[in-house]
């Protein structure tokens, strides 16, 4: 069953079938409100939908999925310039907007030549009887982070949000018996694909809080949880809050690894094992740990999920070893894998290799029977140093496993002798440079051990919790 019949396959009441803050529809007001918009947009070559954290922005994009038109989540803290290179890139002609935030847009939005219309969440409308868009249609538009230049469009279809969602469900024995709960953003894949269509594929009930407070997480009282490192830092930080969660049924971390120590302290207060999960803009949720696995640990991401195939290599292209140590670039492929980047042929050329498998940029481990730890970003966490290839992610959690280090990033800086050396930026109190520096020479080994330690206030990170490396040294 394709992703819009199974939302257009229910439109009962089922009460709060849908919570945003305060806000609530059952699924058969969501859908009627949705259809609403649909009529409003059908036609339009792409629809714009401003993505901030309300019951609108749900509505908005659900009525785009109806009327078969691409929709493009847009961040509500994009810059100008930013804002202008998405609305131009994407050919979006229509932004919708919740009917108070609509009140207050104005340029650049106008100076892209695209229409205004608000998102009234109480108007009603039939949910349109044309045919279902095809399987292979565009159903949304996705923008990568920009880290390494300007945001490059990734079309996604409805049959790879259906297989990913799919995949989802039966690896975390997801159902409609589930309450889920999260406040992450809507304009990416983890809360707006899993958070969003992934309750009302599933049927679940679905709570966001607005904001990922612990407090919100712990009034919610859900069976199935979703956050981020830094939300479930913050979570595993506020120990009332954290206990609430032991009633839950699973608690999913995801969009960057999860420090050990933050693991362990949410299986200390929780009773759970956090399942973690990879994926990215362009391939969607790829590997994950499974519900039914009482062993998860902590760094470790599972297998692939249903239809997926993965691969390491090195950086001639063989194949790396399946050994639990060797570390390599971590490729893959499979029905959730776009097909190109949107007007980049030049990206998408470089992303695929010869026989057609996906260039994810992460450095990975596999153990024999396929379990995957990732290792970190080829460009950023592959650290070569006086012959050594060192996985920055494995130098971070040592640090954090110290208890003055709340927060830690690991980079490699140039270095006329050891090629690169390791220079860690960290967060923390009442700790010198050589005690830290001696901790992961002792805990690890000694090539692994920092050259240098900078103390900072905070680490830059993104909206999604991922800390920005880019931004560092």
């Amino acid at each position: 069953m394709d992703l819009l019949s199974s939302l257009r396959g229910d439109a009962a009441d089922r009460p709060e079938s849908v919570r945003v803050g305060e806000e609530r529809l059952s699924r058969g007001e969501l859908l009627a409100a949705a259809g609403a918009v649909a009529r409003r947009i059908a036609g339009a070559p792409a629809v714009a939908v401003y993505a901030s954290p309300s019951l609108a922005t749900v509505v908005g994009v659900v009525g785009g999925l109806l009327a078969g038109v691409p929709v493009v989540p847009i961040a509500p803290d994009s810059g100008a310039s930013e804002l202008a290179h998405v609305l131009t890139d994407s050919g979006a002609a229509v932004l919708l907007a919740g009917a108070r935030e609509a009140a207050t847009l104005g340029a650049p939005w106008t100076e892209c030549g695209v229409q205004l219309l608000p998102v009234a969440v109480s108007e009603r409308g039939e949910v349109p009887s044309g045919p279902v868009p095809a399987e292979d249609a565009t159903a949304l538009i996705l923008y990568t982070s920009g880290t390494t230049g300007v945001p490059k469009g990734v079309p996604v279809t409805g049959r790879a949000i259906t297989a990913d969602l799919d995949a989802l469900a039966e690896a975390w024995a997801w159902t409609e018996q589930d309450t889920l709960v999260h406040g992450l953003p809507l304009f990416h894949v983890h809360g707006l694909v899993l958070g969003v269509l992934g309750a009302l594929r599933t049927g679940s009930r679905l709570v966001h809080t607005v904001r990922p407070t612990p407090e919100a997480y712990a009034k919610a009282a859900g069976s199935l949880y979703f956050g981020v490192p830094t939300v479930w830092s913050r979570v595993a930080a506020d120990a009332p809050s954290a206990k609430a969660l032991s009633g839950a049924r699973l608690l999913v971390s995801g969009s960057a690894a999860l420090p050990a120590p933050v693991f362990t302290r949410l299986h200390e207060l929780t009773g759970h094992r956090p399942a973690e999960r990879y994926g990215m803009t362009e391939t969607l949720i790829t590997v994950a740990a499974r519900a039914h696995d009482p062993a998860r640990r902590p760094g470790v991401v599972g297998r692939p999920l249903a239809g997926i195939e993965t691969r390491l290599v090195d950086g001639a292209g063989a194949a790396v070893a399946w050994d639990g140590a060797s570390v390599g670039s971590l490729q893959l492929c499979g029905p959730t894998v776009f097909e190109g980047y949107l007007r980049r042929p030049d990206a998408t050329a470089a992303a695929f290799t010869e026989d057609g498998w996906f260039r994810t940029g992460d450095m990975a481990v596999l153990e024999p029977d396929g379990t995957h730890r990732i290792v970190g970003r080829a460009s950023t966490d592959l650290i070569k140093s006086g012959g050594y290839r060192i996985g920055a992610g494995e130098v971070e959690n040592a640090l954090l496993a110290h208890p003055a280090v709340r927060e830690a990033a690991v980079v490699g800086a140039p270095d006329e002798d050891l090629g690169q050396r390791i220079v860690a930026y960290v967060v923390a109190e009442d700790v010198t440079e050589r005690e830290l520096i001696d901790l992961v020479a002792r805990e690890l080994s000694a090539h692994k051990r920092p050259r240098s330690v900078v103390f900072l206030d905070a680490l830059p990170r993104n909206a999604m919790g991922k800390v920005r490396k880019d931004r560092l040294g």
